[in-house]
């Protein structure tokens, strides 16, 4: 029985983590379909008639997004297409609201997946004399614009969790991390389970990190 038990203990551990990702994929797919796709496939069905609602008209609003995407990709790959991005971010960021929305939303993919990423410079904070740290990233390293001389501001994301926090420190309380980026998001976001490098860090000392 105890033997049992343990074999549906290890099926439950190997299985979860597969189900779960599965199931996330799908939720996404499923939201794309419910909206993006779903109107692009009603546009379509408009200007062709024969093209029936149902998986062949998400399909196709699947190929024409993906269609949409890489030809916005080769455009901004060239001066005339970034001539004309130029004036469409423009136009968005002179709309109050939109411009809120639009900008946070634009540096926050840009930092995730554009060339110039931000979270790629991981760094530990010295906390309490060395005695507490914490495993971030810097964001910014110049806040001479907010008044804030000889301080950076460090992102610290959460453990089991998509948040984060981001803190304001003084250079001197950061210590570089000779670590993978993704590394180290894989083990502070697993509560330190997974994404162990073999990189080192130089511990309580207090190097500064580049001053601008």
């Amino acid at each position: 029985m105890q033997q049992l038990i343990r074999f549906f203990f290890q099926g439950l551990l190997i299985l979860l983590p597969f189900i779960l990702t599965i199931y996330l994929v799908y939720l996404i797919f499923a939201a794309l379909d419910e909206t993006l796709f779903s109107a692009l496939g009603a546009l379509l069905r408009l200007a062709f008639p024969a093209l029936q609602a149902g998986w062949i008209s998400s399909l196709a609003a699947g190929l024409v997004t993906l269609t949409l995407i890489i030809l916005t990709g080769m455009l901004a790959s060239n001066f005339l297409g970034r001539f004309f991005l130029s004036i469409f971010h423009g136009v968005l960021t002179r709309i109050p609201l939109v411009k809120m929305l639009y900008n946070s939303l634009s540096d926050l993919f840009n930092a995730l997946l554009g060339d110039n990423k931000r979270f790629d410079k991981p760094v530990l904070v010295n906390l309490m004399g060395g005695e507490v740290q914490l495993m971030g990233f810097i964001t910014q390293e110049d806040l001479g614009g907010f008044g804030l001389r000889d301080k950076v501001a460090v992102y610290l994301p959460q453990s089991y969790n998509f948040a984060g926090n981001l803190i304001i420190v003084e250079r001197d309380k950061i210590s570089p991390l000779d670590a993978p980026a993704g590394a180290v998001t894989s083990f502070v976001v697993s509560g330190g389970v997974t994404g162990k490098p073999n990189g080192k860090t130089n511990g309580k000392t207090k190097t500064p990190v580049g001053k601008p």
